[in-house]
């Protein structure tokens, strides 16, 4: 750890000194603060040699941070993030510094190896740290660039407490989980408290996600440690979200409580009082639903929120806000003294217009076909499925997407079959060989159809494939990836990644890099003419280098490259050959924002709108987002 803890369980030892557990015959009851004397005095106990244990950084104060958890009953996939994000967004609103965790019970050090159909997309952070789909979420909802610090596992937690009783950081302890690896989950939000809020600084609030569901063996021990955490930091200071699930059976046609009575009772026997609840229901939930919630968990009715499906989960924080969730958090937490008025109206009417457009009619519609290989699972995309919505809102479209799975158009044979009548392609991220064939003729039906086409990682990788083998005549063209022993090795492993032997997990190109970008590009034109930007990465194999010019010279641009090495990161074909036809190695999708959608997807569905209606590209919109001329370096 970066700071000696604090423990209750004995004073910390003085630099060079001893303590009564390290030595037996020493006498520490000159080390031994008051104020945990009679703390622990009010056990009965002496307060030389305790059970009690509570890590905490240097310098940290209780009762300054306020913390927020929020805890799912009944059953996982419920939206505890959406929740806790919303919620957290009402208080940055009012100028609340806050920062949010995601705390998983799965043994994984992180989320990289993890396959999208059992847990949804890898978030990658700017510090290149893979995280779970939530994380994106909160990024989103936040307007907040996360860290490392945002995101916890039972595997780190297990692996952080034996490297310490290893190095004889418990002075001869017995370890065990409570208090050990509860100590461990409280000092890394007492952490995160301290330096996960605005500029690095301390948050008001921390927002606490638990993985998983009330109940769980893996996630029982981050329950038991907000337990504790909500007795030490004194009243006041936690305030408990039980998110619960209301079923309505097809069958009775009416909504039914049970499950989420059941679910809130395996929640308090754990010790946790919920002060909210919030019920995910597909209609809003009836208020005699709501009274027996309230009667069986100890929550009032103006505390009970009916979290019901609704058209875009952007339209939740005002719903809270209308429910008075907010104020509700403000007294819970007594926080009145840290809102800033002035602040709180200038984020409203910044959202406010942001959901007139979400809600308003529009007049122009797309459809956007994604083939990949998790297209069975929308949450294997989550951050593209968001950044297709940002463009689409800000653009005033209504943009249908038909995913597409990449085996059906290899056994298809023609991609014209299934790819007929859309207006533009996304061809995503993916590891393996599995339906890359696939993806290489969706490729191909853009590039030669004229529509408009973005291809992300491995979506950039095949684009080169395609145009190598298609347009080039290299028909042997192939990444090593996939066929180690081709003639043209276009996509090769990077460098770095030749060193590595039997690891897999943490060990790609990951996270936040500089991009320079040509003058004059389309992807310098999409940034508002910037010629240097930082995306976030996330992939082991790149452009063969050997290849690059004589790729450039068959016609495939690359106007978007590493500072000092020749890894390519944005190609393009000029706007003479095609419309719109441009590949990032990088994932653009991970930087989208509600009120700040990402370039290159505005691009493309501007590009699509242009082409079902040519007037659109006149317009003053279409002028920001349509180039017109080659080597335009910023917007008409």
């Amino acid at each position: 750890m970066p700071q000696t803890p604090r423990y209750l369980d004995h004073a910390a030892p003085k630099p060079g000194g001893g303590s009564s557990d390290g030595n037996p015959d020493a006498d520490d009851s000159a080390n031994v603060d008051p104020t945990e004397t009679d703390f622990l005095a009010s056990f009965g106990r002496s307060g030389r040699s305790t059970e009690w244990y509570s890590p905490e950084p240097a310098g940290y104060v209780r009762g300054r941070t306020k913390y927020v958890a929020v805890i799912g009953t009944v059953m996982s996939g419920l939206g505890k993030g959406i929740f806790s994000s919303s919620l957290a967004k009402l208080l940055q609103d009012k100028g609340l510094s806050v920062a949010p965790i995601k705390m998983e019970g799965y043994l994984n050090i992180d989320s990289g190896t993890l396959n999208p159909y059992r847990h949804g997309e890898v978030f990658v952070l700017d510090d290149g740290l893979e995280t779970d789909m939530d994380l994106g979420t909160y990024e989103r909802m936040l307007h907040q660039n996360l860290t490392r610090r945002n995101y916890v596992t039972a595997g780190q937690v297990y692996t952080e407490v034996l490297d310490r009783e290893r190095r004889g950081g418990y002075l001869g302890r017995d370890v065990q989980m409570i208090p050990h690896v509860t100590g461990a989950v409280k000092y890394k939000l007492r952490e995160l408290a301290m330096r996960g809020g605005r500029d690095g600084g301390p948050a008001d609030v921390v927002f606490v996600e638990v993985g998983g569901t009330a109940g769980d063996y893996e996630n029982g021990f981050y329950i038991e440690a907000l337990r504790e955490l909500a007795f030490e930091e004194g009243p006041e200071s936690a305030c408990f979200v039980a998110l619960t699930y209301i079923i309505e059976p097809q069958i009775l046609g009416e909504q039914k409580s049970k499950a989420a009575q059941l679910g809130i009772k395996r929640l308090m026997e754990a010790g946790i009082q919920p002060n909210l609840v919030a019920c995910r229901a597909k209609k809003p939930v009836t208020e005699t639903v709501m009274e027996k919630i309230g009667m069986f968990s100890n929550v009032p009715m103006n505390r009970i929120f009916s979290m019901h499906d609704r058209a875009s989960v952007y339209s939740i924080p005002e719903e809270m806000r209308k429910a008075s969730l907010d104020r509700e958090i403000l007294s819970l937490l007594k926080l009145h003294d840290r809102v800033d008025p002035v602040h709180e109206d200038e984020s409203r009417v910044r959202w406010m217009d942001f959901s007139h457009k979400l809600v308003a009619p529009r007049s122009r519609s797309v459809t956007l076909g994604i083939p990949g290989k998790y297209a069975a699972l929308r949450d294997a995309y989550a951050s593209i499925d968001k950044a297709i919505e940002h463009a689409g809102i800000h653009l005033e479209c209504d943009v249908r997407t038909e995913w597409i799975d990449t085996t059906d158009i290899e056994n298809a044979g023609d991609a014209s079959s299934i790819l007929d009548g859309m207006d533009a392609i996304i061809v995503p991220g993916g590891f393996g060989i599995r339906g890359v064939e696939g993806k290489i003729r969706c490729v191909e039906h853009a590039r030669t159809h004229g529509i408009p086409f973005l291809g992300i990682c491995l979506g950039f990788q095949v684009a080169v494939l395609e145009y190598a083998r298609n347009a080039m005549g290299l028909a042997d063209a192939d990444s090593t990836e996939f066929n180690p022993g081709c003639s043209h090795p276009m996509i090769s492993e990077l460098p770095d990644q030749k060193k590595l032997e039997g690891i897999m997990g943490g060990t790609m190109r990951l996270g936040a890099q500089d991009v320079v970008l040509e003058p004059g590009s389309l992807a310098s034109f999409l940034h508002g003419g910037q010629t240097l930007v930082r995306e976030r990465f996330r992939h082991r194999f790149e452009v063969e280098p050997e290849y690059i010019e004589r790729l450039d010279a068959g016609g495939l641009r690359f106007t978007g490259r590493h500072p000092e090495f020749p890894i390519m990161q944005v190609l393009e074909l000029p706007l003479e050959t095609h419309p719109y036809f441009i590949g990032a190695q990088y994932h653009p999708e991970l930087t989208g924002r509600p009120l700040e959608p990402q370039p290159l997807f505005m691009g493309l569905i501007a590009a699509a709108i242009a082409r079902t209606d040519p007037a659109f590209a006149s317009s003053q919109t279409g002028r920001r987002w349509v180039r017109q001329r080659n080597g335009c370096t910023t917007p008409a």
